[in-house]
């Protein structure tokens, strides 16, 4: 059986930040992701809410960093709160 994606909340993504650096996350829908480039860690949406942990977030390895920088550059990625 499919899961359906909840997705992110615009108004809740306008004031998210990373509860480490303070900086814009970057939502990656098709994973339910929450993408810090600066620290390159993502942070899990679980059903339309952010796991904001930073004991929780994960490394994101070279490769898939690269990935995820070249979407934003592209704009297909776009931050959440603007500082």
């Amino acid at each position: 059986m499919a899961v359906a994606r909840v997705g992110l909340d615009p108004v809740l993504a306008a004031v998210l930040a990373c509860p480490q650096d303070k900086g814009p996350l970057y939502f990656v829908p098709e994973d339910d992701l929450l993408y810090n480039p600066r620290l390159r860690r993502t942070y899990a949406v679980e059903n339309g809410i952010p796991v904001l942990l930073i004991d929780e977030a994960a490394d994101v390895d070279p490769a898939a960093a690269e990935a995820f920088d070249e979407r934003i550059e592209r704009g297909d990625l776009r931050p959440t709160c603007q500082p």
